[in-house]
């Protein structure tokens, strides 16, 4: 149940193309790519490619998850709404919780590669300075923050133009990459299989690692009550932005595996794409790959944003965390209160991470505890999906695959996923991951205490949902034959 603490978000502000760029964006190709490569290589060696292509047939379930869900109840929460709306009110919290918390760790896993590829620019030497990239790191983030502030609009304006160089650049380096004549290691087919994983707890870990690659792309969601016609651009955006992520990061994967050898992956770490382009383009290429991670670092850094600050504004609104977080600047219409919030709260751990020492360390551990958490989020909004299709699934074959084995099916491999890698994680990954959701108890039990209405939901159901939304009043047997064909388009 949404109630209000005050004024809105502004509606129809995105159109279908920038919220496909900014699904693209949330991913982050190169950074995505600059930050795991090296890790994903020391889970699961050449298996990369493998492992982000098993993870992306179970994650397209998780997209259909959110398009349909999305269709039936447009809120800025997105799994926070549905899954306490079809599982339980915990759960719902809780999955909001977990994405704001993960969210919350990456503004300091973002920020310090953002400020080491900054220094690199100028001294490659001054990189590896761990308290002086934080403070460069804050710097950008800063500076994201104040875009934010800003407005959907201008957050979308500056999309545009750093997306749009980053995915120039890449694709470029993607073609340069075929027609390169020196290997490192022959390209072979077997990367695609499961022969090179450890078995079911190194396959586990590979898609955990894989997990946040991809993760990024459901900003979309947070969105919908800022972009036109929502119900069905956010999940048309996701899909595609998925796709397009999918051959960039499969295409950089190989060319790794190809072009460089294994003690070049290791000594590379957050570095290894400057590496990867030295080697295909020396002199020059290392600079460009450089330029395209930092403003893919920047770029996400502003959708990750996006979508901690709306999902802690649908809090605010339905009382389920301080009502402040809910208000909206009457001149901007963004949620100031909750962009402040997090603002502070991840300064305060810029100031940890400096302390912290080695980069690459704090890197590895943020990405595991943030793809453990994501693994949690999206697997109730799968299992939320099909409750809230529940009664059309048996409707038609396409409904019942689309709509029910597929988001099913990438629900359980996230939640088995999330499981299985708990003792293949380090105690700090274990800590920051498991230890930052069950903090969210302690707010989730005070307002229930004080009785929010989140946790006396409207049940969301699809075929009462579509009824609803049907104009002129038409009646349930009309809604469910429009359902049919509304739900087929994913």
């Amino acid at each position: 149940m949404r109630t209000t603490t005050g004024r809105g978000l502004q509606p129809n502000v995105l159109g279908t193309f920038d919220t496909i760029v900014m699904a693209v964006a949330g991913s982050a190709p190169a950074y995505s790519l600059a930050a795991t490569t090296a890790v994903l290589f020391g889970a699961v060696g050449l298996a990369g490619p493998a492992a982000l292509l098993y993870c992306a047939i179970p994650m397209l379930g998780i997209v259909l998850a959110y398009a349909r869900l999305g269709r039936i109840d447009v809120n800025a929460g997105a799994g926070y709404s549905w899954v306490g709306r079809t599982l339980h009110p915990f759960l719902g919290f809780l999955s909001g919780w977990a994405l704001v918390v993960s969210a919350t760790v990456f503004m300091v896993a973002g920020s310090l590669p953002a400020g080491a590829l900054t220094l690199s620019l100028f001294d490659p030497e001054l990189a590896g300075n761990t308290p002086l990239a934080a403070a460069v790191g804050a710097g950008w983030f800063l500076m994201m923050l104040l875009v934010v502030l800003g407005g959907a609009r201008l957050t979308v304006r500056a999309q545009l133009i750093m997306s749009g160089v980053e995915m120039f650049i890449l694709v470029a380096f993607i073609l340069v990459a075929l027609l390169h004549r020196g290997h490192a290691t022959a390209f072979d087919w077997s990367w695609f299989g499961l022969g090179h994983f450890d078995g079911p707890a190194g396959f586990a870990s590979g898609a955990l690692i894989a997990a946040f690659y991809y993760w990024g792309w459901d900003v979309t969601s947070n969105l919908s009550e800022e972009t036109r016609d929502s119900r069905r651009t956010a999940g048309l955006a996701a899909l595609v932005g998925v796709g397009v992520v999918f051959l960039v990061f499969e295409a950089f994967t190989v060319a790794v595996n190809v072009l460089l050898t294994s003690g070049q992956i290791e000594s590379a770490g957050a570095n290894v794409l400057a590496v990867l382009g030295q080697e295909i383009w020396p002199g020059v290429g290392g600079k460009l790959l450089v330029v395209a991670v930092l403003l893919s670092t920047v770029a996400t850094l502003e959708t990750t944003l996006i979508q901690v600050t709306r999902s802690l504004f649908a809090m605010g609104r339905d009382r389920t965390m301080p009502t402040a977080l809910g208000t909206v600047h009457p001149r901007w219409n963004t949620p100031w209160v909750a962009i402040a919030a997090v603002g502070g709260a991840a300064l305060l751990m810029f100031g940890a991470a400096a302390a912290a020492g080695s980069m690459g360390r704090i890197l590895s551990d943020a990405v595991s505890a943030i793809g453990l958490l994501i693994a949690f989020y999206y697997g109730l909004a799968g299992i939320a999906a099909v409750v809230a299709y529940r009664r059309m699934l048996l409707t038609s074959v396409r409904n019942f695959l689309v709509g029910g084995v597929w988001p099913l099916l990438g629900a359980a491999f996230m939640l088995w996923a999330f499981v299985e890698s708990l003792g293949e994680l380090s105690t700090t990954a274990r800590v920051i991951g498991l230890g930052g959701l069950l903090a969210g108890v302690v707010p989730m039990l005070v307002y229930w205490r004080r009785g929010s209405a989140y946790y006396r939901p409207a049940r969301l159901d699809a075929v009462r949902a579509l009824a609803a939304a049907e104009p002129f009043g038409r009646t349930a047997p009309r809604a469910r034959r429009s359902d049919e064909s509304l739900s087929t388009d994913f």
